[in-house]
């Protein structure tokens, strides 16, 4: 009798479990996050971009990351070193700190810069660099320069034919560097034209060398040159900021018609300076800022992606173009496709 009851109470509490169950909500199953569509990226990736002063030249090469992260979605946070070598490893560090996805960079030093590139390298942030070839370029996604011997050769052939058309073959030169600021870039460059001058088979002299990259710093500096050296006849000057302090300080010196400024990178003041009225600045080699920002970014963006590139561990050239008062067309052409006046 007691085991009829005990059953009994066990048939009970059997039922009323499967009226709680069936009355129960069911059990969702666990969740799986959608899976991510090939080739697509994170909205929340972020990619540091590194200028080193503030020209025309790292103004384009900014607004070419900054368009390359907006086409493909990305955040772009850009700095600018103001030359100073302790500011870039501080910024490195820092975005290494805040775990950024990548790194673009217009570095200021081979040596120092990429030891701390390859150290962000190491905790699995991608790097590319901009304005710049080294040797040891196995960590990074692509690195896009432009080839500064090449193109100051290209501006001393040219400074060479018109030695030989208006000086008579032979001419005493200045050279306006920026030893001071990144020595290999400079030197490669007047190594150039020095290069190219030799070429064009003429004959000259360096009476003067001054390192000056700014318009300020490098009209000044001319103008010690031009006092010092009343003989010179042509100037070379290595970048931007050099070649129109150059410029004008033979314009200020009235030296107009008699002293001939070449000059590296193009801008809206340089092509400006080659169309105006005063014969100084004969002619640049314009190199591609633009194109170099945005290569930079879109490599790290589909290195993020996991896409195999033709550019992992390598330097591209991004060629430039001689600009010349010789072919004013040209220029104008170049300024248009720039969006200028």
């Amino acid at each position: 009798m007691k085991a009829k009851k005990l059953y009994s109470i066990m048939s009970i509490l059997v039922l009323i479990a499967l009226v709680l169950s069936a009355c129960a909500k069911p059990t969702e199953a666990p969740t799986t996050a959608a899976p991510t569509a090939p080739g697509a990226v994170s909205q929340d990736i972020t990619i540091a971009g590194i200028v080193f002063q503030d020209d025309q030249f790292m103004n384009s090469l900014t607004q070419g990351y900054l368009d390359a992260g907006a086409k493909y979605g990305v955040k772009v946070m850009t700095a600018n070193t103001n030359n100073d070598i302790a500011k870039e490893t501080e910024l490195i560090q820092t975005y290494m700190a805040q775990g950024v996805a990548g790194i673009a960079i217009a570095p200021l030093s081979v040596d120092a810069s990429i030891a701390n590139l390859k150290e962000a390298d190491t905790k699995g942030i991608k790097v590319a660099i901009t304005n710049m070839s080294i040797s040891d370029s196995a960590f990074l996604v692509g690195g896009f320069t432009s080839d500064d011997f090449s193109n100051g050769k290209v501006v001393g052939e040219n400074a060479g034919l018109f030695i030989k058309e208006n000086l008579g073959g032979t001419a005493k030169v200045a050279i306006v560097d920026f030893n001071h600021q990144i020595p290999e870039q400079s030197q490669a460059r007047y190594g150039g034209f020095e290069e190219g001058l030799k070429a064009a088979g003429v004959t000259y002299e360096v009476v003067a060398h001054q390192s000056a990259e700014l318009q300020n710093t490098a009209l000044a500096a001319t103008a010690d040159i031009l006092t010092a050296n009343p003989d010179v006849q042509v100037i070379f000057a290595c970048n931007e900021g050099g070649t129109i302090g150059a410029t004008m300080a033979v314009q200020q010196a009235g030296k107009a018609g008699e002293v001939f400024v070449f000059g590296y990178d193009g801008s809206d003041q340089t092509t400006s300076l080659i169309l105006d009225e005063t014969n100084v600045l004969q002619g640049v080699v314009t190199q591609d800022p633009y194109n170099m920002g945005y290569s930079a970014v879109e490599a790290l963006v589909k290195a993020l992606q996991g896409e195999s590139l033709a550019s992992t561990g390598k330097i591209e050239i991004v060629p430039g173009q001689y600009l010349g008062r010789s072919d004013p067309d040209a220029v104008k052409a170049w300024r248009t496709a720039n969006g200028l006046k």
